[in-house]
C-alpha cells in the first residue's frame, strides 16, 4: 500500500475505532435505563460486540501504523445469533406480556439509525478496498500477458486473417 493510502486507512480506521467506542456508549447506557430485561440484554449484548469490533479495528489499525500487512481477522464469533436468542428466550418467557417503555423504543430506534451509517461506511470502505484489489488484478493479468489481457479488454478476435 502507498503511503497516502496507508494515511487514508488508518484516519477511516480511526473513525470506526470511535464510532464503535460511541456506540458501546450508548448501548450501556440505554441499558441501563432501561426497565425491560429484553432491552436491556439487548443493548448489554450490543455493547459486548461493539467492544469486539473495536478491538479488530485497533489490531488492524496498529498492524498498519507499524507499515505491516494488514492482518488476518477472524470472522464474526456468532454473538449474532445469542442476541436472536435472547428474543426467543423473552417470547418464550414473557409471551404477549411484553412491555416496552416509549424510552426503549427511541433507543432501539436511535440505535437501527446509527448501525445503519455504521454498515453505510463499512459497505463504503468495503467498496473501495474491492476497487482497489480489480485495479491490482488488471494490473497483474496485463503485467503477466499483455496479448491476452488486450484479447479480453479490447475484445479482439484472433482469426488469422
Amino acid at each position: 500500500m502507498q503511503q497516502e493510502e496507508v494515511k487514508k486507512m488508518l484516519e477511516i480506521l480511526r473513525s470506526a475505532i470511535q464510532m464503535e467506542i460511541d456506540g458501546k456508549e450508548f448501548y450501556q447506557q440505554a441499558g441501563e435505563k432501561s426497565s425491560n430485561k429484553l432491552a436491556r440484554e439487548l443493548f448489554q449484548g450490543l455493547a459486548s460486540e461493539e467492544d469486539d469490533h473495536r478491538r479488530k479495528f485497533e489490531e488492524i489499525y496498529e498492524a498498519l501504523k507499524k507499515g505491516q500487512d494488514w492482518p488476518a481477522v477472524e470472522p464474526p464469533s456468532g454473538k449474532g445469533k445469542q442476541l436472536e436468542s435472547i428474543f426467543l428466550k423473552a417470547s418464550k418467557e414473557l409471551g404477549s406480556e411484553i412491555k416496552i417503555a416509549q424510552s426503549e423504543l427511541e433507543a432501539i430506534e436511535t440505535a437501527m439509525n446509527m448501525e445503519l451509517k455504521t454498515y453505510d461506511l463499512y459497505q463504503a470502505l468495503a467498496a473501495e478496498e474491492r476497487g482497489h484489489h480489480l485495479v491490482l488484478l488488471d494490473s497483474y493479468e496485463y503485467l503477466t500477458d499483455p496479448t491476452g489481457w488486450f484479447t479480453v479488454k479490447e475484445h479482439w478476435t484472433l482469426d488469422g486473417g
